[in-house]
């Protein structure tokens, strides 16, 4: 055990936290903080620590067997947790995670294939721009659903069901929240509603991001495996 593993083991301690946090009323009722607020706490300190193991390992020369085995697994479980509670909350739609974690398994499982026939597929620059991508929909998402019911006009999950129910996404701009969110904007007085109008536009904008280059990665991934195990072969 050493620091970059102990890093990336609490990034998995840290997945039930955030999932116990959103769905419970934990936070607010023994903490008295927002739970989404304080999820957005905990994903980001989770996700430093997936920057920090990497880059101390490789500094301190501790890159070993079971940190390469626990750093893919705390990062998949990190964003797939938060992708299904987003769902479960509204803010994400079903189908996008579905391709996401697809995604995931199958790519997975071509690497664990080349691995057995001593192929090492390495990360692709397109996965990392995917993960980049999902992170800041989370975040962003996350930020749509804080929602205090003090300050805000109408809650985040109205919001979200006129984006999702009552309008093409494609004319997003007619929403009067989302009127409101530029309007303000171009005043410079944006408040605290307008922040979740902005933070649910770029999470969805993000998420289609992430999709998008799920399947691209994919691609790029199968199209690596064969080549690389018709070499091998």
């Amino acid at each position: 055990m050493n620091l970059p593993n102990f890093l990336t083991l609490t990034r998995i301690f840290l997945v039930p936290i955030l999932v116990v946090i959103l769905l419970t009323p934990f936070s607010e009722d023994w903490l008295g903080i927002n739970a989404y607020t304080f999820a957005i706490v905990i994903f980001l300190a989770a996700s430093l620590t997936d920057i920090l193991d990497g880059h101390l390992a490789r500094s301190r020369n501790q890159i070993s067997n079971l940190g390469k085995l626990l750093d893919p697994i705390a990062d998949k479980l990190l964003v797939s947790a938060a992708l299904i509670v987003l769902v479960d909350k509204g803010l994400a739609p079903a189908w996008s995670v579905v391709v996401i974690l697809g995604r995931e398994f199958i790519v997975t499982g071509l690497r664990s294939v080349a691995a057995t026939e001593g192929v090492v597929i390495q990360a692709q620059t397109s996965g990392k721009i995917k993960m980049w991508a999902q992170c800041v929909a989370i975040v962003a998402l996350l930020v749509a659903g804080a929602n205090d019911a003090a300050a805000a006009i109408r809650p985040a999950s109205e919001i979200v069901s006129n984006f999702g129910d009552q309008l093409p996404y494609i004319f997003f701009w007619e929403v009067p929240e989302v009127q409101r969110a530029f309007g303000n904007l171009a005043l410079l007085s944006v408040d605290s509603d307008d922040w979740h109008v902005f933070g649910y536009l770029v999470g969805r904008g993000a998420l289609w991001v992430s999709v998008a280059t799920s399947l691209w990665s994919m691609g790029v991934y199968i199209r690596h495996f064969i080549g690389t195990t018709r070499i091998a072969s």
